[in-house]
């Protein structure tokens, strides 16, 4: 990959510390180390200064009417949001562009008021228009016993959100 900071590829590695496989899950490990690498599925930029700057996972990206969205942007913009404790964003299926992101929050304890139209005007002043999230549902994340949002979850409920 060219070290601009823009051309996004993704985050490969191998060493003698990396692991050398998934327990009792072959498929995973010849999928994960094809050609002799280690896919992480992250998807990043290479900066001039040899530093890489994640952008998504790979898994978390959405296609909507053609356009790629990092999910991760969108939840930044969200964390920008005052009232905003947390915020997870998956895919959500569409019709018309395929799929369109869905917004999971937990607003503040202290937060009056937020609203769905709100917090969608918020993104769409602060990220592209087509980036805005088209549904934002309120309410505590599904975490792992160590805190990390359980997005898998939230893939299943936002299909069953589907019209």
């Amino acid at each position: 990959m060219p070290r601009d900071a823009t051309t996004v590829g993704e985050v490969m590695l191998r060493g003698n510390t990396v692991m050398k496989g998934y327990l009792t899950n072959e498929p995973a490990t010849t999928a994960a180390f094809r050609g002799g690498w280690y896919h992480t599925g992250d998807l990043a930029v290479w900066h001039p200064d040899n530093y890489i700057e994640i952008n998504d996972r790979a898994k978390d990206i959405i296609i909507s009417g053609g356009e790629n969205i990092s999910s991760l942007e969108i939840e930044e913009g969200l964390y920008r949001h005052p009232q905003v404790m947390e915020a997870a964003v998956v895919a959500r299926p569409d019709e018309k562009w395929g799929e369109t992101p869905c917004a999971f929050v937990l607003l503040k304890p202290d937060a009056a008021g937020v609203t769905e139209i709100e917090l969608i005007a918020w993104c769409r002043e602060h990220l592209a228009h087509f980036k805005a999230p088209r549904t934002i549902v309120f309410g505590a994340l599904p975490k792992t016993s160590t805190g990390k949002i359980q997005k898998f979850v939230l893939r299943e409920r936002a299909k069953a959100l589907r019209s």
